[in-house]
């Protein structure tokens, strides 16, 4: 009958109206979607029919609730990123916790250089003096700085005395130190008969220096 179509929680009448039903029992629509309709993890509120839902590791948001825990903009269609139970938007998210470059202070999206426990762009890890690319390449550092090989024996290494090229030390070169000078391996010769002189006795000649042999012919 009419008269006993009614909502079985307020006793409403349901002629006429939406209504929902649950263990045989009928509900008017306001009592239904208190007692059983699900809620949203955001706002708490009740998800009505035709409300659109976002889901996300069994919890539910309106479309509005489901935002960025730090912009508070609606994530909507847009990519995103959870951390510790927290939504970020991408923007966010790179903005909290990606790394950057130690000198542009730029995000570092992909490959990078860490020199001294810090991470650097490819392209800006370069030369404190000529600024060329150290990423791939021998360097070496002084006060904390970057200079390829190059620049760092034109502005600091020793000189060699025969050849008056620096003596950098990069890669393993091997070098000859006597009182104030210094030689590369392979400069360390008799000025005479161009004898290598490594490991070898020698003596100084004014700023020659000569195999023993050579020296006594040269005093004879």
């Amino acid at each position: 009958h009419e008269a006993c179509f009614l909502c079985s929680k307020c006793r409403v009448s349901l002629v006429d109206k939406p209504f929902g039903s649950k263990a045989e029992k009928v509900y008017c629509a306001a009592c239904y979607d208190a007692a059983f309709a699900t809620r949203c993890d955001g706002c708490g509120e009740i998800f009505r029919a035709g409300t659109k839902k976002m889901e996300y590791k069994g919890h539910q948001w309106h479309e509005k609730c489901f935002c960025c825990c730090v912009c508070s903009n609606p994530i909507g269609t847009r990519s995103f990123i959870p951390r510790d139970n927290d939504i970020y938007c991408t923007g966010c998210y790179e903005d909290k916790f990606a790394t950057r470059c130690i000198k542009c202070n730029q995000i570092i999206t992909s490959g990078g250089v860490t020199y001294r426990n810090e991470p650097w762009h490819r392209e800006c890890f370069t030369c404190t003096n000529c600024s060329a690319s150290l990423a791939g390449q021998r360097f070496t550092s002084r006060d904390e700085k970057p200079y390829c090989a190059e620049c760092f024996g034109e502005l600091f290494a020793k000189r060699c005395t025969a050849c008056s090229k620096p003596i950098t030390g990069i890669g393993g070169t091997r070098f000859i130190s006597f009182e104030d000078r210094n030689w590369h391996n392979d400069c360390f010769i008799c000025a005479m008969c161009t004898n290598s002189l490594v490991g070898k006795g020698f003596i100084t000649d004014g700023p020659d220096i000569l195999c023993p042999e050579c020296a006594r012919q040269k005093l004879m």
